[in-house]
């Protein structure tokens, strides 16, 4: 089967949207991991529906899918990365962390995008575990239902250091219409298991996979060739297991050079296809 590839917007946070689609394009790829951020498609822009819109017309334009990711760093709070989350003490701050996903779940509405790709968050100190994990299953089931009505896909990803940090904390919250977003380099940081063999193991609950390279135990994105990941093998699960969605690099720290490396990566996955797609 033919893979198809994206790349995440995160790592061309140095262009106007417009232009990071247009490279992402130019290279050759089939979509784009949108990271809804304050200057690529601002989600709590008065006129974001407007936006939206927009976008969903220049990347039909340029043949790109797309899927929604919701990373960014400073988009809820200027002074405190990542934060609010779904597992933050403060009732107000998890509900600004919910209407920020629900928004994200319209978005792909709009844009037609594959999934919504979201985490759970780190608990502060001396925040209660199990009172945590009851945040955010509540938390959870109000997107899921949300993204349900839209008929959006939600994915949550397991990060290294969050409340959900394994693809076997994922498989343990047993939440109907919640589907897995693989990073597979995540899995050489928590070293759960090889990454290929979570591809495989949960093939039927995959809603988005991202792909770079990492060091073992090392939670840094980097270019393919400068970690410990079997790409190849990766690439080879994936189609084993006839993954017929957006494979999403990501490589959020490369943005000071993002013109050469979105090219340069998908010559890398190209290569390790032996010239294939």
């Amino acid at each position: 089967m033919t893979l198809r590839f994206a790349y995440n917007t995160n790592g061309a946070a140095n262009h106007r949207l417009d232009d990071a689609l247009a490279l992402i394009a130019e290279a050759g790829y089939d979509g784009v991991a949108l990271t809804l951020d304050i200057h690529h498609l601002d989600p709590l822009a008065p006129d974001w529906a407007q936006a939206a819109e927009r976008v969903r017309g220049r990347l039909s334009a340029l043949g790109l899918g797309s899927v929604i990711e919701t990373g960014a760093r400073f988009l809820l709070d200027p002074r405190a990365k990542h934060e609010p989350t779904l597992v933050t003490a403060d009732p107000q701050g998890r509900a600004r962390r919910v209407a920020f996903l629900k928004r994200a779940v319209d978005i792909a509405q709009i844009l037609g995008s594959e999934a919504v790709s979201f985490w759970a968050g780190v608990p502060k100190p001396g925040v209660d575990p199990a009172a945590a994990r009851d945040w955010l299953r509540a938390g959870l089931e109000e997107v899921v239902a949300h993204a349900a009505g839209r008929g959006v896909v939600p994915a949550l990803e397991p990060e290294p250091g969050m409340l959900i940090e394994t693809v076997d904390d994922f498989a343990g919250l047993r939440l109907a219409g919640l589907s897995l977003a693989l990073d597979t380099g995540h899995c050489l940081v928590t070293g759960e298991r090889d990454p290929a063999a979570a591809v495989r193991d949960f093939a039927d609950r995959l809603g988005t996979v991202a792909i770079e390279d990492m060091a073992r135990g090392v939670h840094v994105h980097l270019p393919f060739g400068e970690g410990d990941m079997d790409v190849a093998g990766v690439l080879d699960a994936l189609e084993a297991v006839n993954f017929d969605k957006l494979v999403c690099v990501e490589l959020s720290r490369e943005s000071h050079r993002a013109d050469r490396m979105i090219p340069e990566a998908l010559r890398f996955l190209r290569a390790c296809r032996g010239g294939r797609p």
